[in-house]
Formats: C-alpha cells, sequence, structure tokens
C-alpha cells in the first residue's frame, strides 16, 4: 500500500514539474521541451503590419456557393493575377477619389476608430478596463485596447464583397454621416460608410452604437448601380495576430485564438497552432452560430441571423490569423438594393451580456470540461456579490459555503488522517526495527492497520472527490472579468493581478505548510520529504498568480485547519506539528 502512495504522489510530482518547467520556457520565448508549440515571441514576431499600417490582407476567395472550398487570395494583387475569379482589388482598379481617414465615435464604453479605407473598425478602447504594463502587469491608468492595428499588433474587424469586382475592405470609402460622441440623452448613434461605385456596384456600411452596449449593428447595403445583375457574396472577418494576452503569466494561460459556434457542432476552439499545421478542423457551413476571436476576459464575434447560410473559414494570411464567415446575397438587379443586418460583438466576456445576445456565446468564456460545475459556482458567487458588493469577500464565503457542503465528508478523510497519527510512531518504530527485513515491515505494517482498523487511503478518496468542484471554481475566478480591476482590502485594488507586496502569497505558503504539518507522515522518509516538498513548490507558483486565486486557496486552507484541528481534538489526537528530518 505504501509503494501506490509513493508511485501516486512520485507522479503527481513528476508531472507538476513537467508542466512548470514547460510553462516557463514559453514564458521566457523559447520552445516548450516536452509539449512542444508554437512560441509566444515567434507568434509577437508574426503580428508586424504591412508597411502601409494595414494588416496582410486576408479576403477569402469568392465561391460559387456556401460550402465550397475558400481559397485563399490576397486582395493587394492586380485584378484577374491571382487567377482566383473576383479576388483582385476594386479600389485599385481606378484612381482613389476619397482620401483615406481615421474617424473616432466615443460613448460611455467605447471608443472606437473607424478606416475610411473599407470603411473597417481598426480600434477599439475598453473605457471601463484599465490595461495592465509590465512583466508584474500592473494596473495603468489607460483604458485596454482591445482593436488596433499598428506597431507589433493587428486587431481588426473587416467586412467587403466578393464573387465580382466588387467593394471591399481595401476599397476606400467616405463617412456620409455620423457624429463623433454620443450625444447626452441619446441611445445610439449611427455612422454610415459608402464607397463609390466600382463596375456599377455601391457598398453601405451602417454602423450603430448604443449607450452602454458591447455589441454593435452592422448593416450592409449593396446598390446596384449598373445595368446587368451581379451576385455578390458577403464577408465577415475577425483579424488577429498570434500574440497572448496581457494577462497571462508563465504558470497558467488561457486559450488565445478563433472560436467557431454552431448548433451542430457547438463551441469549437481553434489553435494558431492548428491553423499553422494546415490541421484546423470545426464546423465548415451552417445556418446558424457566430465565428469569434476569444482572449483571456475580452472577446469578440461577428453574429449573423438564425438559419441564414453561411460558409466559416479560418486561416492564417502572412503574418496575422483570419476568422470570419461568407454568406450568399443572392442577385441584385440593375437599380435594386440587398440588405444584409449583422451583429459585431466587441468587449468583456460578461456572461449575462453574453447570453443575451446570442445562443452559446457565453461559452467564449472558457470553463474548459469543468463548464458544468463551473457555471454555478460562478451563478452564486455573482449571488454572494450582488449581496456584499465586493468580489473579494464574495470569494471568502463561497468558499466557506463549499467548506460547508461538504463538511461532513471531510470529517470522515480528517477522523482518518487522525487515526493514522495517532498509530504514527508505531509504524515508525516498526519500521526502524525491521528495516533489514523490509517484506516483514510490510506485513507487520498491514498487521497493524487491520488491528487499528485504519485505512491509508481512507483520508485521500473524500478529498478526490471534492477536487472537480475546487478546479472549476479556480476556472471561475480565473476566467472572469469581474475579477479586473476589482478590489478587495486595503493594498488589493485588483484581484486579477498578483499581490504587489507579495503579502497574500506568504500567508498562502505559511497556511498550506501549517496545513501539511498537521498531517501524519508517511512511513517512508522519502515519501514524507516529498509530501513536504510540493506545498512548498505549488506556493511558489502562487506568487504569480491573480489575487483572487491567491485569497480563496488561503479561505480554503484555513477552513481546513480549523476543521482537521477540531476533529483531531474530538478524537484525542494532541495537536503537534509533523516535520520529516532533512538531511
Amino acid at each position: 500500500m505504501s509503494d501506490i502512495r509513493r508511485s501516486i504522489l512520485w507522479v503527481i510530482f513528476g508531472f507538476s514539474m513537467v508542466l512548470i518547467w514547460d510553462q516557463w520556457q514559453i514564458y521566457n520565448g523559447n520552445p516548450a521541451t516536452f509539449f512542444p508549440s508554437s512560441s509566444t515571441a515567434a507568434r509577437q514576431a508574426e503580428s508586424s503590419t504591412g508597411t502601409d499600417g494595414a494588416p496582410t490582407s486576408t479576403l477569402p476567395a469568392a465561391s460559387t456557393a456556401v460550402g465550397a472550398s475558400a481559397a485563399p487570395a490576397d486582395v493587394s494583387a492586380v485584378p484577374g493575377a491571382s487567377g482566383t475569379e473576383g479576388t483582385g482589388t476594386a479600389s485599385e482598379a481606378a484612381t482613389p477619389a476619397i482620401p483615406r481617414q481615421q474617424h473616432v465615435l466615443t460613448t460611455d464604453v467605447l471608443r472606437l476608430t473607424f478606416d475610411s479605407e473599407g470603411g473597417s473598425l481598426i480600434g477599439a478602447d475598453v473605457l471601463n478596463h484599465l490595461a495592465m504594463t509590465g512583466t508584474a502587469r500592473k494596473t495603468s491608468d489607460a483604458p485596454l485596447t482591445l482593436f488596433t492595428q499598428g506597431g507589433e499588433r493587428t486587431y481588426v474587424a473587416q467586412t467587403g464583397l466578393i464573387g465580382g469586382n466588387f467593394p471591399n475592405h481595401k476599397t476606400p470609402m467616405r463617412l456620409v454621416s455620423g457624429p463623433a460622441t454620443l450625444p447626452d440623452g441619446q441611445d445610439s448613434v449611427s455612422l454610415r460608410f459608402e464607397s463609390d461605385p466600382v463596375d456599377g456596384v455601391v457598398l453601405a456600411k451602417t454602423y450603430t452604437v448604443s449607450r452602454s452596449r458591447y455589441d454593435i449593428g452592422v448593416q450592409h447595403e449593396v446598390i446596384n448601380q449598373g445595368s446587368a445583375p451581379v451576385v455578390p457574396q458577403a464577408y465577415l472577418q475577425l483579424v488577429r495576430d498570434g500574440g497572448l494576452a496581457e494577462s497571462e503569466t508563465p504558470f497558467y494561460s488561457t486559450f488565445t485564438g478563433p472560436a467557431i459556434y454552431s448548433e451542430e457542432s457547438k463551441f469549437e476552439k481553434v489553435s494558431f497552432d492548428d491553423i499553422d499545421k494546415n490541421k484546423a478542423s470545426f464546423q465548415r457551413t451552417a445556418n446558424n452560430g457566430y465565428v469569434s476571436m476569444v482572449q483571456h476576459y475580452f472577446a469578440s464575434a461577428w453574429i449573423l441571423a438564425q438559419g441564414l447560410e453561411r460558409e466559416n473559414f479560418v486561416r492564417r494570411v502572412g503574418n496575422v490569423y483570419a476568422a470570419g464567415m461568407i454568406t450568399p446575397l443572392g442577385t441584385v438587379a440593375p437599380g435594386e438594393t440587398r440588405t444584409l443586418q449583422s451583429l459585431l460583438f466587441l468587449g468583456p466576456q460578461e456572461e449575462k451580456v453574453l447570453e443575451a445576445l446570442a445562443p452559446g456565446l457565453d461559452l467564449v468564456k472558457d470553463y474548459g470540461w469543468l463548464t458544468i460545475l463551473a457555471k454555478p459556482l460562478y451563478w452564486l458567487l455573482e449571488k454572494i456579490h450582488d449581496f456584499v458588493g465586493n468580489w473579494g469577500w464574495a470569494i471568502v464565503l463561497l468558499v466557506v459555503l463549499i467548506k460547508a457542503a461538504f463538511y461532513w465528508l471531510n470529517a470522515s478523510a480528517y477522523r482518518s488522517m487522525a487515526k493514522m497519527k495517532a498509530i504514527n510512531p508505531r509504524i515508525m518504530e516498526m519500521r526502524e526495527r525491521l528495516k533489514s527485513n523490509p517484506q516483514q515491515m510490510q506485513q507487520e505494517m498491514m498487521k497493524i492497520y487491520r488491528e487499528e482498523k485504519v485505512n491509508p487511503l481512507g483520508g485521500c478518496f473524500p478529498i478526490l472527490i471534492q477536487i472537480p468542484v475546487f478546479i472549476a471554481l479556480y476556472w471561475v475566478l480565473l476566467a472572469s472579468v469581474e475579477m479586473r480591476n476589482a478590489p478587495w482590502i486595503g493594498w488589493i485594488t485588483d484581484l486579477s493581478t498578483p499581490d504587489p507586496f507579495y503579502i497574500l502569497p506568504l500567508i498562502m505558503a505559511i497556511t498550506t505548510i501549517f496545513q501539511t504539518a498537521l498531517n501524519p507522515l508517511p512511513p517512508d522518509p522519502l515519501q514524507a520529504k516529498l509530501m513536504w516538498m510540493l506545498p512548498v513548490v505549488f506556493s511558489v507558483m502562487f506568487f504569480f498568480f491573480p489575487s483572487g486565486l491567491v485569497l480563496y486557496w488561503i479561505t480554503n486552507n484555513v477552513l481546513t485547519i480549523a476543521q482537521q484541528a477540531y476533529i483531531n481534538h474530538q478524537m484525542g489526537v494532541p495537536l503537534k506539528f509533523n516535520m520529516p528530518k532533512f538531511k
């Protein structure tokens, strides 16, 4: 039995060391040793933009119908040069008559920057979330920038037409109407961009931005001023570099990249690595769902109406990645106007907001395989916050409730540990006496366990049952944007960043060591030393973790120590700290 426990602990310890080493390598810009993937440094190097300040063009090739293969083509090429139908740049077919400009619109929650080239959204600052600076991830005074173009980062939303020589996201467009700010007392404002005719086709885009909302209504109007019918398709795409979010640390990471949702295949994440290797797997045709770009705490998504046929695509072109959808607009006769309504979301991953916008959009807040447990835990955390008004105290109270729910299960485990602690002197004496005869030692040990009715693993199973719940709570705290910029007490002004003075990690280390000292020492000296090494390593990792996560773990430790000490007292086991001899 001792050998089994020793093996389990060694496996856990070894795997932890492998994960820690890999994450440390990635954090320092090196390839992972054991689980290789594209390094952060390489991805950031790939995020550079073109010489004109715009990202490498990422227009999907025309296809005759939704569901056809969408081969990539560069729209900046000379029309027809790529050999693919309708992939030339319409704006280069004639001398541009519209100067390139940027237009800024500010609401109470967003500052948006639009480019007259294609009427694209190339900038978005989230005004009620502050940016973080430096490797210590300290909060700055500037708002968080989500969409951007220029420098080392690219993250934009583009739309246009394919299927012929039509306006696209490289076509010059003029701002026809729209103010620079949302007027006081007005709930929404609209900006309308229009292109000049390209082979008789005019594309108009109208962005409708509302107060206190992160979703933007985007209407496309295809106006056929020519003498022949046209059959265009509209594409909507999000273009992003492969850099990770600012909130990543060397010891944990969340998913960054495209994600596609459909009722048939549900939520599908597509890693940058899979795109690079042409191994991306996702639902390519659908009549529902959305296409998104996800990062820690924030996301963007293009959403079309339910029942509207679309072809989803995810691919890399040059230094950036594009994820989007293509939808047919049907035949537009001369003099006719065809309209397409869509929704562009960009902002924080607030569950209630996401659930109200589109089916499955709340899944961009990724809890992984423990979603079934994490969502009710978040619901309970939110209810507690509504009552106490502070996310830090909400975390403390939620852990108290969970520990109370598992009180009797924990009591069974701690009683088993107390029995082990009571017979531990006998075990140690026997091991010393029979150390030259391992086989007899093992037999005597099992005999003592039978006589005292002690199960050496009795303290493990009740705790193992609870592990999924506490892992789910860990992911709730890690993924919830509400922790961002949220204060607790005194020096803890942001629960999503590490403690600036390392007070909480030190308290956690002390409580972890204290809790370990209350447990009975394993009879095997090597196993006993390992049992003490693991919490020390674990505590060091938490020096880099967000304060909210450390607070959760401290609360759990304190409650565990209190319950364990109480049960030991009930069973007459003296309060004694057990430490191995390190020689």
